[in-house]
């Protein structure tokens, strides 16, 4: 009975937080009608998410989310840097395969979009099969270090997320 009513809490949840976000005033009616909009959103929507994703660990995106902003922060200096002091001549971008052990969509797709969210590195393809993706990095000396990073940084801890 509960699932036929909040079929996707975390959706119902968001879409309230979002809209008191968006209205930008806190009164019981923007709250009443952000719940309205939070319950039936999701009810009408229910019959295309067959496979909802399944989060084992939904405190770790807590986790993520923060090293994400954290890495967007520090990423934005440096590519400022590059551009702002680093000869044209000096750069050295790079196309970088990184093969991926995500199987689910959802993580794959969280993935390429923490990637192309990090100012200096964009996610360009994903292959046919799902096994890589590929990445633009604006400037480095070690390709290897960017795909390693990327695997332990984001990649293992999304495995922990999406089981």
């Amino acid at each position: 009975m509960i699932r036929t009513l909040v079929p996707h809490p975390f959706l119902s949840l968001t879409l309230v937080l979002v809209w008191l976000a968006l209205v930008n005033t806190f009164t019981l009616g923007n709250l009443i009608l952000g719940s309205v909009i939070g319950l039936v959103v999701p009810m009408i929507t229910a019959a295309y998410w067959p496979d909802r994703p399944r989060v084992s660990r939904p405190l770790k995106i807590v986790e993520y989310g923060f090293i994400v902003i954290w890495d967007i922060i520090v990423a934005n200096v440096q590519v400022a840097m590059i551009i702002l002091f680093k000869p044209e001549k000096d750069i050295t971008s790079h196309w970088i395969p990184i093969p991926i052990d995500l199987k689910s969509a959802e993580a794959i797709t969280v993935l390429a979009g923490t990637i192309t969210m990090t100012p200096g590195t964009v996610s360009a393809m994903l292959s046919a099969d799902c096994t890589s993706i590929l990445v633009h990095c604006l400037h480095t000396d070690d390709p290897d270090a960017v795909r390693d990073e990327i695997k332990t940084r984001y990649e293992a801890r999304l495995k922990e997320i999406f089981p």
